[in-house]
């Protein structure tokens, strides 16, 4: 998951960025409203943070001109006041959540959590697919009930492949949702945590599978003690 932050509180940015970034999430930092306007025309994210008081461009601009883009991206808004005017104006403009400065910070990262669900589609916490499971609020994979050890990308990459499950996720479109800004990842960097991953689940019998050229599909779960009839049911891979 990659999340913008808009926040001009060099301070703040940085414990949130931080805090963030502990927590598995991909996270890039602006510092004014015409960046964070640039960075949404031109990049995929899955979550916007926006602080109100923004230098050159103020942030209920930048949520107006983000909509008027017909952008349905989630946004947390942050302000240094409690106004049920600004309240108003930010979730008429369509923000999503509200929190008032200071705030807790284990409340925000729980308000991030069901905002990239909410994304990604809503759905449960747990994402189940056959004996694989997995919580996105504590971050942690299952199979088989057993804890899976995967590392930060890894977990990453399972979680936008289970979200997608049944279509294609190509190799730029893992990189956007995984990877911050100045990070060099190549497409053989994704081969290669693709293959980590893979080894990791195809144990359980959850297939990740390869269409040359396109990207990766995780597989609907066929459970191999069904009866015949009932497997020949199951929706291959798409072409």
């Amino acid at each position: 998951m990659r999340i913008l932050l808009a926040e001009d509180d060099s301070v703040l940015a940085d414990g949130l960025t931080r805090s963030l970034r502990q927590s598995g999430y991909a996270t890039d930092c602006v510092k004014n409203g015409l960046e964070a306007d640039s960075a949404l025309s031109t990049q995929d994210f899955d979550l916007l943070i926006l602080d109100l008081g923004l230098p050159k461009m103020p942030g209920l601009e930048v949520l107006r001109r983000l909509r008027a883009r017909n952008s349905r991206l989630p946004v947390l808004i942050l302000t240094a006041g409690d106004s049920i005017e600004q309240r108003v104006k930010g979730l008429d403009l369509g923000a999503d959540d509200f929190m008032a400065k200071p705030f807790a910070l284990s409340e925000l990262e729980a308000r991030v959590r069901a905002l990239t669900r909410r994304g990604a589609g809503g759905g449960p916490t747990v994402i189940k697919h056959g004996p694989l499971s997995y919580d996105q609020v504590g971050r942690i994979a299952y199979m088989n009930d057993q804890m899976l050890d995967l590392s930060a990308r890894e977990l990453g990459l399972l979680e936008v492949l289970l979200q997608r499950t049944g279509r294609l996720v190509s190799k730029e479109q893992l990189v956007d949702h995984l990877c911050e800004w100045g990070e060099e990842v190549s497409n053989n960097a994704i081969e290669v945590y693709v293959h980590r991953l893979r080894k990791k689940i195809e144990v359980g019998g959850v297939r990740i599978a390869t269409v040359r050229g396109l990207g990766y599909c995780l597989e609907k779960y066929t459970d191999p003690n069904a009866p015949a009839a009932i497997k020949e049911q199951g929706t291959p891979p798409p072409t």
